[in-house]
């Protein structure tokens, strides 16, 4: 049973070491664009990348999408639509310093993520949401 837990405690440490390592390496790419780009308005929004992706297995073609709209700050919206067969529901979220202030859904990270790197305008959902 103890060497169960340690073996379990030991692959949960390596999951968030590949977590934190990928957004060091994030924020390592944003200060370098951010340096890069010089002197500008930080309020202004300035990062935008589309997410596209099949948010029901009864839709294909990639017609739900989250669009994330940021600031040099982080700060911004992330403005989803999920595509039905007979109706499309639209939200907003908020983004401050990069987070959502609910929580946003993995393809919303995405394109928030895609968004601060500067990845956009249109990128697509990883296969595999793990770091």
């Amino acid at each position: 049973m103890g060497v169960l837990a340690g073996v379990s405690g030991v692959l949960i440490g390596c999951l968030a070491l590949r977590r934190a390592q990928a957004t060091v390496e994030d924020c390592r790419r944003m200060l370098a664009r951010q340096m890069h780009e010089g002197g500008c308005d930080l309020k202004a929004v300035r990062d935008v990348a589309v997410c596209r992706y099949d948010a029901l297995a009864e839709m294909t073609g990639r017609l739900s999408f989250s669009v994330a709209m940021i600031n040099g700050l982080g700060d911004g919206i992330v403005l989803t639509s999920i595509n039905g067969r007979s109706e499309t529901r639209t939200y907003v979220r908020s983004v401050v310093g990069g987070k959502g202030e609910q929580q946003l859904s993995p393809e919303e990270e995405e394109a928030v993520r895609a968004a601060r790197l500067g990845l956009g305008p249109l990128i697509t959902a990883r296969a595999s949401w793990d770091l």
